[in-house]
């Protein structure tokens, strides 16, 4: 479960798989460390997902610093589905 020291994410049941989100989107955490890692500067996420703030791109951020490993696996399946598409 979310540690209670992050005021944007959330995990709710049936949305996104029940990973992790940005509150009051379907924006899962994963798909904005997947830009950052591609060499996405905060400012150029936040134009690429205009519905969040540079404090949730942050908040993000933080918690893949806190989740690396469990994030680095969706982050690669995410990749890995996006190059078989191509």
């Amino acid at each position: 479960m979310i540690a209670s020291g992050y005021r944007y994410i959330v995990q709710l049941p049936g949305i996104r798989s029940g990973r992790p989100i940005i509150e009051g989107t379907r924006i899962a955490i994963h798909d904005v460390v997947g830009l950052f890692l591609s060499g996405a500067s905060v400012d150029e996420i936040v134009r690429e997902l205009p519905s969040l703030t540079r404090s949730q791109v942050y908040e993000c951020l933080a918690y893949y610093e806190d989740h690396r490993a469990e994030t680095d696996l969706l982050v690669a399946r995410q990749m890995a589905k996006s190059s078989a598409r191509q």
